[in-house]
């Protein structure tokens, strides 16, 4: 288990955006070297994303690189290069086939280096067809692409997101169904931290675990949303506290201000306790 309340997507062309990331609050840097990278300037990028990473100082946050797609003639040397460094995960875009993981994985555990986290981006119309397959696969985490999900669809964007919410939803319960970590897709609307609010508020009631950026200024509220309230800190105390004594006492169940504490709540508080405790250390 590991905080992903707020996963910031930099530039891997942008030394001075990367360097800044190592003190931004986020949870998670992805080092972008597909969509934030133009063509001519891939090879600078991938030697400039693993310069800064091997200069480390980035703290507990997790490091991802975001390769080229695996039909591109660029995503080999990407894997290549950083399967060496301390990064934590490569993330893939446009995964639509499990079988497309599991080439990935047999790649990475073929060359020398420290074991990599596989992350994918659902963003296809036949991704979230086959999110099942993908999410049963060695996929470690699933995040999704919104933006060219929209596209694909030929759908719009609306404030409140209709247009996939059917896809949102399916791929947090496949993701669950197997037990994989899920990130809700960007917010590109800079200027308005309403919106911003809203649809944070609308992926964690959807159940991701957190929220992909493209802007430091995204930070703080991901981390508020996608985080552990006091109040419901406090909470998840009590019926721990509370759940001990009903064992204690030969119970199976318990009561809490008329409300009836089941080992699901017990394990569900277990779990936010040591969310919140992980969140201290980021």
């Amino acid at each position: 288990m590991r905080p992903r309340r707020s996963a910031l997507f930099m530039p891997g062309i942008n030394e001075r955006a990367m360097q800044k990331a190592r003190s931004l609050r986020c949870d998670v840097i992805i080092f972008d070297l597909e969509d934030a990278v133009a063509p001519d300037s891939k090879i600078h990028a991938r030697g400039l994303v693993r310069e800064v990473i091997e200069q480390g100082g980035y703290g507990n946050r997790e490091l991802v690189v975001r390769c080229n797609g695996i039909e591109t003639p660029w995503c080999h040397d990407d894997v290549e290069t950083m399967v060496t460094t301390d990064v934590d995960g490569l993330l893939f875009p446009k995964v639509e086939r499990a079988e497309q993981v599991y080439e990935i994985r047999r790649r990475l555990d073929a060359l020398d280096g420290p074991k990599k986290n596989v992350w994918v981006m659902i963003e296809t119309p036949r991704g979230v067809t086959n999110v099942e397959k993908i999410a049963e696969s060695p996929a470690d985490v699933l995040v999704m692409g919104t933006s060219d999900l929209v596209a694909d669809l030929r759908a719009q964007h609306t404030d409140n997101r209709d247009s996939v919410l059917y896809a949102l939803s399916r791929c947090v319960n496949a993701a669950r169904s197997e037990q994989r970590d899920i990130l809700d897709g960007v917010h590109l609307d800079l200027e308005n931290n309403n919106s911003l609010e809203k649809v944070c508020e609308q992926g964690r009631s959807l159940g991701f675990d957190g929220k992909c950026l493209i802007h430091p200024s995204q930070i703080a509220t991901a981390n508020r949303i996608f985080g552990v309230d006091e109040d419901v800190l406090l909470r998840a105390k009590q019926i721990t506290e509370i759940w001990a004594e009903a064992l204690s006492a030969g119970k199976g169940v318990a009561v809490m201000n008329g409300q009836l504490i089941e080992k699901l709540h017990y394990e569900e508080a277990c779990r936010l306790i040591a969310y919140s405790e992980l969140i201290e250390d980021v």
